[in-house]
Formats: structure tokens, sequence, C-alpha cells
């Protein structure tokens, strides 16, 4: 017997550096994404691409060669949280019933992006852009997500019609309004939708099935009792002394 083959691939790792830095490229390197930690930290997200690399002590020419795009430095402030969120999907796939790993990673996703408003950000405007290759993380987000949908599907209780992408646009949502007043209760009512969407619903034929056998047995029981007081009417009277009556 041959082996059986794995019913999906798995996340794949965050794309590692090409080569290794210099000391002298890896410090600056880690102070751009220091500075930008504890900016996106602090809410401050309006700043001028450049200004990153003023404020870290580094030349733009440094930013840009480690980070061309904004997008690129938040992913790195990020990165290991989202190595951490993919270890997570595959945790709950472990241990939990997969429709219940699968909310259990969306609703634990929404909580993390409430947190973390950069990556919030970062992650709309990089599931906006859809350039081709999406930059790693949401890459590996997206696979964690395929990956846990699938294996509800697989249970029977998560509808096999729907696919990533839709609960992946529904997180973008999610992203792209961050900072409305009511953004969080809105939030856990997408996913909630999401969810309810994805489950297939309970049958209904056993229902329509035992609603029609009440409604037939109900004209059968009264057609007897009919029956059975029409043959007592037809039926002769008969006296005590055993003659016929009048009908």
């Amino acid at each position: 017997m041959t082996d059986a083959k794995p019913l999906r691939a798995e996340a794949k790792p965050l794309r590692a550096e090409a080569k290794p830095l210099r000391a002298d490229a890896r410090r600056n390197r880690d102070a751009l994404i220091a500075k930008a930690r504890e900016l996106f930290a602090g809410g401050c997200f309006n700043l001028r691409f450049d200004d990153f690399a003023k404020l870290a002590g580094v030349g733009t020419g440094t930013l840009y060669r480690h980070f061309p795009t904004r997008e690129a430095l938040a992913e790195a402030v990020y990165r290991d949280e989202i190595t951490a969120m993919c270890d997570r999907a595959r945790e709950l796939r472990a241990t939990l019933p997969a429709d219940e790993a699968l909310e259990s990673f969306l609703r634990g996703l929404v909580d993390y992006l409430h947190a973390n408003e950069g990556i919030a950000r970062t992650f709309a405007s990089l599931m906006a852009t859809r350039s081709g290759a999406l930059a790693d993380g949401v890459q590996a987000i997206g696979q964690a997500v395929t990956d846990l949908l699938a294996a509800a599907v697989e249970t029977g209780r998560i509808r096999g019609d729907v696919g990533a992408g839709a609960v992946l646009m529904a997180l973008q949502g999610i992203c792209a309004t961050y900072g409305h007043p009511t953004h969080r209760t809105d939030a856990d009512g997408v996913i909630t939708l999401v969810l309810a969407g994805l489950r297939r619903p309970a049958p209904t034929h056993m229902i329509v099935d035992v609603g029609a056998t009440r409604h037939a047995e109900k004209p059968a029981a009264r057609t007897s009792t009919i029956t059975t007081h029409r043959t007592a009417l037809r039926q002769p009277v008969i006296d005590a002394e055993g003659g016929h009556g009048q009908d």
C-alpha cells in the first residue's frame, strides 16, 4: 500500500534574508525597525516615509535599500507577530475540531488587529493592491486561513463553495475601517456573519417529512371517526325482544 499523500500544503515560512548583512547594515536595519515599532505603537502613521530614516538616524538611501515601501517596513516590524499567528493557526488545527479552529483563529486575528493598528493598516493596503505578489506576511496569513478552511470543509460542517479569498476580503474590510468608533463591535459582527455564511445549513427534509406525516394522520383520524358514526347510523335498531326498529 502506498503512503497517503498530505491533504494540503503547510503554510510556507516567511522569507528569510537573501544573504547575511554586514554588521553596519544590520545595525541600520535594526534601527529602522526599532524606530518604526516605536512610532507605530504610539499611533503615528502619517509621517512621510523618508522621515523614518531621519528619526532612525540613517540616510534615506539606507531606508529604501532595506525597505522600499512603508508596507515593507511595517511587515518587518510585525514579522515575528505574523509568524506567531501562523503558528497559532497550526496549533488550533491540531487541538480543536476544524470548524472551531477556524472560528477561534478568525476571532483571535480580529483581537490582534484591533490591538495593532500598524499591521491592520498594512494588511488593508497590501490586500487592496493585490499587486501580483503580496508581501510575505499577508501570504502567510492567507495560507493559514486556506488550511483552516480546507480542514473545516473536510468535516462537512463548512460549505466548500466559498474560498479563502472571500474570508480575506472580509478581513481586508475590517482592516480598512480601523479607527471607526464602533470598529471592534462591527468587526466581531463581520466575523459572525462570515462564519454563519460558511456553515452548512441544518437539513430541513426531516422537518418537512414529520410535518407531512402529521398532516396526513389528522385527516385519516377524522375520516375514521366519521365513518364509524355513519356505520352506526346505518345499523338497524334491535329492541330488547329481538325485533327490528326503524332506521
